[in-house]
Formats: C-alpha cells, structure tokens, sequence
C-alpha cells in the first residue's frame, strides 16, 4: 500500500502543479459570436436539449476567456455530443485557428469528417480526415495543408499527436 499511495500523492501533486501553471498562463480569447456562428447554430435539424444547449455555451465561454480551456464533454450515444463539437471548432475557425479533432477509432473519424463537412458545407472552411482509409497520396496531402494552413479542421486518430503532424 505505501507504494500505491506514494503513487497518488505524487499524481496528485502533478495535477496541482499543472494546473497551476495553466492558470498564469496566456491562452487564447476567441471573439464573441458573430453572424455566422448563429446561422450556424440555428440551421441544425433539431431542437437542441437543455443541456446540449448549455454546453455549447459554456464551452463557448470558456473559449471567449485568454485562459487555456480544460473541460470534457460526456454523454450518451445520440446526444449531440458531436454538433457541440462542430460549434465549437467553427468558432475557433472564426477565430484564426486551426482545430484538430481527436477521435479513438478510424469509423469514428470518418463518420465526424461527414457530419463536419456537411454541416460547415455552407461556409468557407476546409475539412478533412486523417485515417488509414484514405489513400497514402491523400494522407499526404492532408498533411502538407495542415502545416501550410490550407486546412482549417483535421480529424483523426491518435496519429494527429506524432510528431510527423504540424500545425500552422
């Protein structure tokens, strides 16, 4: 037991020193809402719940602070987790930044790349997935726009974090 709870102490101490450290540094405020993200909002299909509503807002709030945003979404299967997700990457798109979506399987990825881009179809922004079910010359190119800045929203798997990705 004593190494168990030398374990969490010391866990619990990176934690704090983290955060910590994320509270006194700079991190990047969004602007508010303007024109598009509300058209975007309100042409989703269905009403949005209370608390996928709420979601959106807080995140979008938090997005709006120069403070680095640590917040996870959870819910059921068919919640709206993903248009929350789509708000939010359109605002930091609005915003000047590039949004990578991080996704734990290569169906999930492709599937997020089609609500993504159907949904942002209307606006001028650039989606793509990064997945083995693309081609090598596709994942190529996916890649070279990401770091050139041609590509506003990656999706994809866990290769997203090697180190051969770069970002603008």
């Amino acid at each position: 037991v004593g190494g168990q709870a030398t374990h969490v102490v010391q866990h619990a101490a990176d934690l704090l020193d983290l955060y910590a450290r994320r509270t006194v540094s700079a991190g990047f405020a969004f602007p508010p809402d303007g024109r598009w993200q509300r058209e975007l909002e309100s042409s989703f299909l269905y009403e949005d719940t209370p608390d996928q509503r709420k979601a959106t807002e807080d995140i979008k709030r938090d997005m709006e602070r120069p403070l680095p945003m640590d917040r996870l979404l959870v819910g059921d299967v068919g919640y709206g987790k993903t248009e929350v997700a789509v708000r939010a990457a359109f605002k930091a798109v609005q915003g000047g930044k590039q949004v990578a979506v991080l996704v734990p399987t290569t169906i999930l990825a492709e599937q997020h790349f089609r609500t993504f881009a159907d949904r942002l179809a209307d606006y001028p922004v650039t989606v793509e997935a990064l997945s083995r079910f693309r081609t090598a010359k596709e994942q190529k190119e996916t890649v070279l726009k990401l770091a050139e800045g041609g590509l506003d929203i990656v999706i994809g798997t866990h290769r997203l974090l090697s180190p051969e990705i770069g970002y603008k």
